[in-house]
C-alpha cells in the first residue's frame, strides 16, 4: 500500500505533449506509473510514449478509466485545466507549476473541496513513491533520496528536499510516500489534510516534515498530534531560521504575520505536542533512530 498513488492508480496527463509534460511522462512510466493517456487542446491523435493523446479530459474519460491527472501545464492555465479534470469526476490531481495566480489557488482548493477531491500544488515536485509510482518531477532514479522505505514525507521546500530526504536514507531509512505540498501561501492541499493518509498507512511509521517560516501548516500538525489525529513518530526539519520579522523570503508562502508563522512559533508548537524538531538536515536520521523508528 501507498498514500496518493501506486501501481495501479490510472493517470492521465494534462500538457502532455509539451517539452516538460513528455519528459516526465516518460519517467513516470520508467518508475512504474499506470499512465494511460495524455490531453491536450488541439493534439488528439497524436501519442506520447505510446499513449493516445485527445483534446480534452471529458473526451479523455469517455475513453479511459481515469483515476488521477498529472498537469503540466502553464501557471495561468491551470485553474481552468484542474475545473476541467475535477468536472470529469478525477478526485486527484497534482499541479507543478509555479506562479499560479493567489486568488486561481483559492479557486481551486475551494473547487476541490466541492468535489470531494485533493489537490497537490502548486510550487511543488508532487507526490512519489519511490520504486512504485510518482506523479511530478522528481530524479526518482538518485537512490541516496528516493528509496522506498517506511518513513513518509511532506514538504513545502523545493530546495530542502533532497537534503533532507538524502538524510534519512543515510540514517539506514527510506521513503514510503513523499508528498510537496508546495511553498505558495494557498496550497491545494495542507500538511494537516494528508495526516490521516500516512495515520492510515501501514508501511509509513512515521513522518518526516519539511517546513518553513509563514503560514500556520506546521502549527496546524501540531494540533492534530495534541488531539491524537496522528499517532505516530514525527520529525520536522524548518528552514528559515534567521529570517527577519515581517520579510517575506523567497516563497511566496513565506511570511511572518499576526504573531503567528515564525520558525520560533512553529518549533514550540511541534515541541509541544511530542514532535522531535531537527536544527540540522543531518540530524533528521538521528532523530528517527532516537525515536526507535524500526528501519525495516
Amino acid at each position: 500500500m501507498s498514500i496518493f498513488i501506486d501501481q495501479s492508480t490510472t493517470v492521465c496527463v494534462q500538457g502532455i505533449t509539451g517539452k516538460e509534460g513528455r519528459f516526465w511522462t516518460e519517467h513516470m512510466i520508467e518508475l512504474g506509473t499506470r499512465v494511460v493517456c495524455g490531453v491536450t487542446p488541439g493534439k488528439e491523435g497524436q501519442t506520447v510514449a505510446d499513449r493516445p493523446v485527445y483534446n480534452s479530459v471529458k473526451k479523455a474519460v469517455e475513453n479511459h478509466d481515469i483515476e488521477a491527472s498529472m498537469l503540466f501545464v502553464p501557471p495561468r492555465f491551470t485553474k481552468d485545466a484542474v475545473f476541467e479534470a475535477l468536472e470529469a469526476g478525477i478526485k486527484k490531481i497534482v499541479t507543478i507549476g509555479d506562479g499560479i495566480p493567489l486568488h486561481d489557488m483559492v479557486a481551486i482548493r475551494q473547487k476541490a473541496k466541492e468535489h470531494d477531491a485533493m489537490v497537490v500544488g502548486g510550487n511543488t515536485s508532487g507526490v512519489i513513491s519511490p520504486k512504485l509510482a510518482m506523479m511530478g518531477s522528481f530524479p526518482h532514479w538518485i537512490e541516496r533520496v528516493y528509496k522506498k522505505g517506511n518513513i513518509g514525507v511532506m514538504t513545502r521546500s523545493g530546495s530542502l528536499t533532497n537534503e533532507v530526504t538524502s538524510m534519512v536514507v543515510e540514517a539506514g531509512y527510506g521513503v514510503s510516500t513523499l508528498i510537496g505540498v508546495g511553498g505558495d501561501p494557498v496550497p491545494g492541499t495542507r500538511f494537516a489534510e494528508f495526516l490521516d493518509m500516512y495515520e492510515q498507512d501501514e508501511e509509513t511509521k512515521a513522518v518526516v516534515i519539511i517546513g518553513e517560516l509563514g503560514g500556520t501548516m506546521e502549527e496546524e500538525v501540531a494540533e492534530a498530534i495534541k488531539e491524537k489525529r496522528f499517532t505516530k513518530p514525527l520529525v520536522a526539519f524548518l528552514g528559515g531560521r534567521t529570517a527577519p520579522k515581517g520579510q517575506k523570503m523567497g516563497h511566496a508562502g513565506a511570511i511572518i504575520s499576526g504573531g503567528k508563522g515564525s520558525v520560533e512559533d512553529k518549533i514550540e508548537a511541534l515541541t509541544e505536542a511530542g514532535a522531535l524538531v531537527a536544527e540540522r538536515p543531518r540530524l533528521v536520521g538521528e532523530l528517527l533512530e532516537e525515536l526507535n523508528v524500526p528501519k525495516t
